[in-house]
């Protein structure tokens, strides 16, 4: 049974772990603004001296998250909790896959995701080793269908995903991400490595968390929850993230009950 931390706050449980992962987007800001009380919990959960990473599936570097968020006016010391997706693709891509042609997927503000191997980026999807899917390209950022024309002919190729995101809220306007353009790959039977929650990966090398009580809380239930479940965590969903209207007409047991996790907490939004 879901427990709802609405009147009691993330205070009365903070105490039964060592360590969190906390979202960034649509718990601690929606794209545009931060949110004060996500800002109280994360301080309050530091004076108390837990351990935390903002574990987001954003498809860059940390640095770049960390000039973003530190634009909307995060203090430094709790800047230096993130970790990305795209970080955790980085340390990938470096290993294996540094000199082969890649094309990429994505707005070109993504760029600085592989400033390092610039030179192996190919114009034409056909001169391409493998795909590189950072999101969706900002002339075709609501169409799929054209996705799955560019892809017919090379579904033989792996395609690295730095986002397993299929949407996200913008403030109130709400954006296809990089997982929705993997997933026509997928359903095409092409095959996909996934960086970002779910997947096990983007967790273990954010922090060192063995023989850890550790809480995970997001507002995604195919990414946040879900991957808190596989690995065994504990989780606290904010439901007037992606999910409120889906909450709001079905209930939160139906709502996990449909997406096939378990929720143990469930809070409007991140407040202490």
């Amino acid at each position: 049974m879901t427990k709802n931390l609405d009147l009691k706050g993330l205070q009365s449980i903070a105490d039964d772990y060592d360590l969190f992962y906390i979202d960034l987007w649509g718990v601690i800001h929606n794209g545009i603004n931060l949110h004060d009380h996500a800002i109280v919990v994360l301080k309050e959960l530091l004076n108390k001296k837990k351990m935390l990473v903002l574990l987001t599936n954003a498809p860059r570097p940390n640095e770049t998250v960390c000039n973003f968020l530190e634009k909307m006016g995060m203090d430094k010391v709790l800047r230096e909790h993130v970790f990305t997706s795209g970080e955790a693709a980085l340390n990938y891509l470096k290993k294996s896959f540094l000199s082969k042609k890649f094309y990429h997927i994505g707005p070109p503000r993504d760029f600085d995701l592989f400033y390092l191997f610039e030179k192996n980026r190919c114009e034409d999807i056909r001169d391409s080793e493998y795909l590189l899917c950072t999101g969706l390209f900002d002339d075709h950022d609501k169409d799929l269908i054209y996705y799955k024309n560019l892809f017919k002919k090379h579904i033989n190729k792996k395609m690295i995903c730095t986002n397993p995101d299929l949407i996200v809220d913008r403030g109130e306007v709400r954006e296809l991400c990089a997982g929705s353009v993997a997933m026509v790959f997928e359903k095409m039977g092409g095959e996909v490595v996934y960086f970002g929650k779910p997947h096990p990966e983007v967790y273990n090398q954010s922090i060192n968390n063995d023989n850890k009580k550790i809480l995970a809380i997001g507002d995604n239930l195919n990414t946040d929850i879900r991957g808190a479940n596989l690995l065994n965590y504990d989780s606290l969903l904010i439901s007037n993230g992606i999910h409120r209207d889906e909450i709001k007409n079905k209930g939160i047991q139906n709502v996990a009950k449909e997406y096939e996790v378990i929720v143990n907490y469930i809070q409007s939004d991140l407040k202490w």
